[in-house]
């Protein structure tokens, strides 16, 4: 397609950037960084952690950059996915309007957007908010971008069905982002790379978890989509049973995973959000539990779309939860 063709269609300068950048669901995992921050921070001014005391302020400027800085890496890293995929998209029913499919965009021009934006975002996140630069969370953004890029998209993708299972560590760092530019008060050392405290990992881990039995559900919903693009999804390879099987044991880690929560306090705030983390996961269990083994290959199963729409919600409840229950340690004396 040439330029002028190209110019001719065009919706508008941001309009294609947005998409290109999925901005819906980057903003969810900034949604996720920003908890885990705020969290970090109360949990610190009520004495449940020890640690140089936040300020509302630094509290409110962290914020911002892990917002802005996370959009952008986030963003940018999935212009480029867009890029590599874009002879793929055409195939697929819920990806064929794209911008790079649709003409809106050159290859070229996505490409330099991509890599600016997640350069930039990058750099933004590791500003010295508070007092020393945030080379943690710069880490965990670069290791974020490189790993979505090169090793879920270009490398795994299409070479296995687990390649939601593999590439769901790049969706699970938000968390640990969050927690590194909170922390980011002392110079740079492996302690503030492993952020000295299991509950990020436990937050990280609940999204590597949380991802496969996500997407496998959606992809029961929609298996003709990836079916026509030949992408490897576990139930178009190994069919649906082995694909419930699998998610129903990564339901069984999600509903056991708070409690390792226990290994970085015992207060007993966090204690009852364990309870309450280990309830949800039981609840966020039984609707994949209710998804039937009998579905055909291009039959949609409204169980499996009623699992996909809970798993949101039970990951928003979760971040809700833990948030709330970091508010009520300031209380609790």
């Amino acid at each position: 397609m040439s330029e002028p063709d190209v110019a001719s269609r065009h919706p508008g300068v941001l309009n294609v950037y947005v998409r290109l950048m999925k901005l819906r669901v980057v903003l969810l995992l900034q949604v996720t960084a920003i908890s885990c921050l705020i969290v970090h921070d109360l949990l610190i001014r009520s004495g449940v952690l020890t640690g140089l005391q936040p300020s509302l302020t630094d509290t409110l400027l962290s914020s911002i950059v892990v917002i802005v800085g996370g959009t952008l890496a986030a963003g940018g890293s999935n212009a480029l996915n867009m890029v590599w995929e874009r002879d793929l998209d055409p195939l697929m029913e819920r990806t064929r309007n794209r911008p790079l499919p649709a003409g809106q965009i050159t290859p070229r021009h996505a490409t330099v957007f991509g890599l600016v934006t997640a350069v930039l975002g990058t750099v933004i996140v590791s500003l010295p908010i508070r007092g020393e630069w945030a080379i943690a969370a710069g880490f965990w953004t670069a290791f974020s971008v490189l790993y979505y890029v090169l090793v879920y998209t270009i490398w795994l993708k299409r070479r296995t069905p687990q390649n939601i299972v593999i590439g769901g560590l790049a969706g699970a760092t938000p968390p640990l982002i969050g927690w590194a530019a909170a922390s980011a008060t002392v110079p740079f050392s492996l302690d503030t790379l492993l952020l000295g405290s299991s509950i990020p990992w436990v937050l990280a881990s609940l999204i590597f978890l949380w991802t496969p039995p996500h997407f496998w559900a959606l992809s029961l919903w929609s298996q003709s989509d990836y079916e026509a693009s030949g992408i490897p999804m576990m139930p178009n390879v190994h069919g649906v049973g082995r694909t419930l099987t699998e998610a129903k044991g990564y339901g069984v880690l999600l509903m056991l995973l708070p409690l390792g929560v226990l290994f970085a306090s015992s207060d007993f705030i966090l204690l009852a959000w364990v309870a309450v983390a280990c309830w949800l996961g039981a609840w966020y269990l039984g609707s994949i539990i209710t998804i039937p083994s009998t579905i055909q290959l291009g039959q949609r199963s409204p169980e499996a779309l009623a699992s996909f729409k809970r798993s949101l919600t039970y990951l928003g409840l979760m971040f809700l939860s833990i948030l709330i229950a970091a508010i009520a340690t300031l209380f609790r004396r």
